[in-house]
């Protein structure tokens, strides 16, 4: 596999897709901040970092949804950048997903973080996703 973020994401979607309460993937560290990104931001209802038998671990992702409607709290997942076309976004260009109502997750030389934090600390990077 050469695209891990893809999987990963495509994991998340097919899952909000099968209304599913709980997805498994593979863990690695940018997966893992991915995932604090997407819970801090209320996009997921929890997460667990679990170890297994051949030490790379998983991720179990509680999938948010509206009680009454039964919608996700995902609507979209997009990824931008990958292995063979990536996209840069300088400070000046750090992209604004759905006005402001969804995020892009960014990796910077700071780490992992949102548009809006990439802003705030006069940053830019990588977009790996967008998120709304």
């Amino acid at each position: 596999m050469t695209d891990t973020i893809s999987d990963y994401l495509t994991r998340l979607r097919n899952a909000i897709r099968a209304n599913h309460r709980v997805v498994e993937v593979p863990a690695s560290n940018l997966k893992k901040e991915m995932t604090k990104i997407l819970f801090e931001k209320g996009f997921i209802l929890n997460y667990k970092f679990e170890e297994t038998q051949n030490k790379q671990g998983s991720i179990k992702i509680a999938l948010k949804y509206h009680p009454v409607t039964k919608k996700s709290a995902i609507s979209t997942l997009n990824r931008v950048s990958s292995p063979g076309l990536r996209k840069y976004a300088g400070v000046s260009e750090v992209p604004k997903v759905m006005n402001g109502l969804g995020i892009a997750i960014l990796s910077t030389s700071k780490g992992l973080m949102t548009d809006k934090e990439a802003r705030k600390q006069n940053v830019g990077g990588e977009v790996l996703c967008y998120v709304s």
